[in-house]
């Protein structure tokens, strides 16, 4: 999969925040997928020895979610954890994975926000412009906005807000678990996204895409 990143990386918070303004508008909220035959998720994990990021993606078939690559790569860590710009230490060891990727994803689920960010590009939207390929934005836990209670029931959903904007959902995948945060990454509109999510999550709470790419930086790192 060939990519090609049209910035530099920064150096400071400045930089970064005028790298989110400038790519913002470049974020597509309607759909634009076609046939989706194969659907990714990538996960990244933190070496504490050789202060590294490790990259997981994997590529799952879809509808049936049989996985059909993996691909695990390390890079240096440039930019520090700071909330906000989580896609400025993750997506450059992202990248570099799906560079050696033989199949490339219809759709990709990341582990992190979309639209739902304070400057509306979080990391599924920052990785959706780079390549050009439709993201999601799946994240455990919520970084901004406010919902109503959602329903016990699977695929329940409410609309998370942010003042009068409606900038993604909270999903319940599974009967009676926590819901999880869904947001517009890139080419696809909200209700696409949330029906992916669930199409994507069988029997655990999150989608096959993120436990399996999970689990593999998590094997890695033991």
């Amino acid at each position: 999969m060939q990519i090609f990143p049209n910035h530099e990386w920064p150096e400071n918070v400045e930089e970064a925040i005028a790298i989110q303004e400038q790519l913002r508008s470049q974020v597509i909220t309607e759909n634009q997928l076609g046939i989706v035959a194969h659907v990714a998720g990538v996960d990244v994990g933190y070496n504490d020895v050789t202060k590294k990021a490790r990259a997981a993606v994997v590529v799952l078939s879809f509808p049936d979610l049989q996985l059909k690559e993996q691909v695990v790569m390390q890079s240096a860590v440039s930019f520090p954890y700071i909330s906000g710009f989580l896609s400025f230490r993750e997506i450059p060891a992202v990248l570099t994975a799906l560079e050696n990727l033989t199949i490339v994803p219809d759709l990709i689920l990341c582990d992190g926000q979309g639209l739902a960010h304070p400057r509306r590009f979080g990391l599924a939207c920052h990785l959706g412009v780079l390549t050009g390929v439709p993201t999601i934005g799946v994240a455990k836990t919520r970084f901004i906005g406010e919902h109503e209670p959602v329903a016990s029931d699977r695929g329940s959903w409410q609309p998370l807000c942010d003042r009068d904007e409606i900038i993604g959902a909270a999903l319940r995948t599974q009967k009676g678990v926590k819901p999880v945060y869904v947001s517009i990454g890139h080419k696809v509109n909200l209700n696409q996204a949330i029906d992916y999510v669930i199409r994507c999550t069988l029997k655990y709470r999150l989608p096959e895409t993120t436990r399996l790419a999970d689990r593999l930086t998590s094997d890695l790192e033991k």
